[in-house]
């Protein structure tokens, strides 16, 4: 898949922040804009080249942040506009750009506009929400089930109607058929645009248009397989979003952003596991969205057949040109070291920064955080007390930067707002950064060889053909330099076959960097290498 013109996000390596979790400068247990700006150097050293921080908006806090009270400002407990301001500029001071965090599926029921719509059925905002009366029964109007839990319409006694949650009832679904809802939402894009952030991470992207007609969703025959899902996982979603006049919809986002000097880019939160529906949404003249997400790695089972399938699908559907983007988790996903294992985390960033495409890491997989767990009484996440099991507390422990009794996350006095992980006191960024051999280091110094390499930074991806099983390799290629990458994905040794000639420029084993190879390629156990073809250029 050939692309002959580069942008800045294609050789970009993205962090993702959620801020609570984060930096805390103010002592209050919770993460904070100011705290994010204490650690640019941080981020600067480690070689990123932007950061999406996840929503900081005024907010009753329902889900944390996803349920928006107001867009343009920034919830006090996060500081203020003027923090916000000094945090773009001293990271545009270390050459690290920002994305934020739009939303533009629901609101929060605090949010003016909502309060206007629901005041009453001759609002001038009634439709800027999806109001409708009772089924005949008296019950909600159709079958669509919140991602939440329960249906997804809550009935309102005061004008008699229910209104559509596709998540929490505090998150009404905004109308974007109704064009003062897009005209309103753009102008949300253009104030921060205009403050100088460099694009947008879009929230639940396909959600926004659903079936007009509002038809039942069907039920789905593989329901028993669908785990973390819940009740959401029991219907086929047909029809409660990604309808087809999305396309349209992004095209116009498109040219918004395109409007704006410096390459401003979107990044679409897609989860379909269908690889040819997650493509359409670069747009038939990838006049849509920049870089969709694709969690197609994050979904798979940590398998060598899993991962070829993955990643071989992903490259197969991207339309000619098109850029792919890779995370192995978020904020929404278990730790990658809890679902593969910690022996395995640094094969996963070794492979994460060397694919074709932009990686996004996840605050703290560098350095191997796990899932943290934390027991009802103290749960946090509103989809674990809906449906317990289910919540994403685990992933979202504060970052464990030293061995200080708070592991430098807040004030030694200060009560975080999620625990912490028991071996924060060993596994930090302050231990790690002295220890060459440590996962942060490696992922360093991946960062700088994906930066300076040519195959890696903007190379194609070409298939290496069938390796042993539980390994898998790969190459990179540019115009007079190319790279195999081979991943032994098992706790046994496995020898790849076919390699060409060269040297190891990098391995999760830093002892056999600059070894030679030629033929066939011996992989311990848990051990991933890239190597230079000595045959280009």
């Amino acid at each position: 898949m050939k692309v002959t013109q580069h942008r800045w996000w294609q050789s970009a390596v993205v962090y993702e922040i959620y801020p609570r979790s984060f930096a805390d400068a103010n002592g209050d247990g919770i993460g904070d804009l100011a705290g994010i700006r204490s650690r640019l150097d941080y981020l600067a050293w480690l070689g990123v080249d932007a950061i999406w921080i996840a929503p900081f908006y005024p907010s009753p806090m329902a889900d944390f942040g996803y349920d928006v009270a107001d867009y343009t400002d920034v919830h006090p407990m996060f500081g203020t506009l003027a923090d916000f301001d000094a945090l773009l500029a001293a990271a545009h001071g270390r050459e690290i750009r920002v994305l934020v965090d739009y939303v533009p599926n629901h609101t929060s029921v605090e949010h003016p506009w909502f309060v206007e719509s629901r005041a009453s059925r001759d609002s001038a905002k009634r439709d800027w929400y999806t109001w409708r009366d009772p089924a005949p029964d008296g019950g909600p109007p159709n079958n669509w089930v919140s991602m939440f839990a329960g249906p997804a319409w809550q009935w309102d006694e005061a004008t008699r109607q229910y209104y559509l949650h596709m998540f929490l009832p505090e998150q009404p679904d905004l109308n974007w058929r109704n064009p003062e809802v897009r005209a309103a939402m753009f102008d949300v894009a253009r104030f921060w645009l205009d403050r100088g952030v460099d694009g947008f991470r879009i929230d639940v992207a396909p959600m926004v248009m659903k079936d007009p007609e509002l038809r039942d969703n069907p039920p789905n025959p593989s329901a028993a397989e669908v785990g973390r899902l819940g009740a959401w996982g029991r219907q086929l979603h047909l029809h409660d979003h990604a309808h087809p006049d999305m396309h349209e919809l992004y095209r116009s986002f498109r040219q918004l952003l395109d409007s704006y000097p410096g390459e401003r880019v979107s990044i679409g939160e897609l989860h379909h596991p269908d690889f040819d529906v997650w493509a359409a949404y670069y747009g038939e003249r990838q006049d849509e969205i920049h870089v969709p997400f694709n969690f197609h790695l994050t979904y798979s089972p940590w398998t060598a057949a899993a991962v070829r399938r993955a990643v071989e699908g992903v490259e197969g559907a991207l339309p000619e040109g098109a850029w792919a983007s890779w995370v192995l988790g978020n904020h929404d996903q278990p730790r990658f070291a809890s679902r593969a294992g910690r022996a395995q985390a640094a094969v996963g960033m070794l492979l994460l920064m060397t694919l074709r495409g932009t990686p996004t890491v996840y605050y703290g997989d560098e350095i191997g955080m796990v899932d943290v767990p934390v027991d009802a009484e103290h749960a946090r996440d509103p989809w674990e007390r809906r449906e317990p099991g289910n919540g994403r507390d685990p992933e979202r422990s504060p970052m464990q930067w030293d061995a200080s009794p708070q592991a430098g996350f807040t004030t030694a006095d200060a009560v975080p707002w999620l625990p912490l992980a028991p071996d924060a006191a060993s596994v930090n960024v302050a231990a790690q950064a002295e220890d060459p051999d440590s996962l942060l280091s490696l992922t360093r110094r991946l960062v700088e060889l994906r930066r300076s390499h040519p195959a890696l930074a903007v190379g194609d991806f070409v298939t290496f053909g069938e390796t042993p099983d539980g390994s898998y390799a790969f190459r990179r290629v540019a115009a007079a330099s190319a790279v195999t990458v081979a991943l032994n994905l098992t706790g046994a040794p496995v020898t790849i076959p076919g390699v060409e000639s060269g040297r190891v420029l990098i391995g999760t084993h830093r002892s056999r960097e600059g070894e030679a190879v030629g033929g066939a390629l011996a992989l311990g156990p848990n051990e991933a290498v890239v190597v230079e073809d000595e045959s280009a250029g």
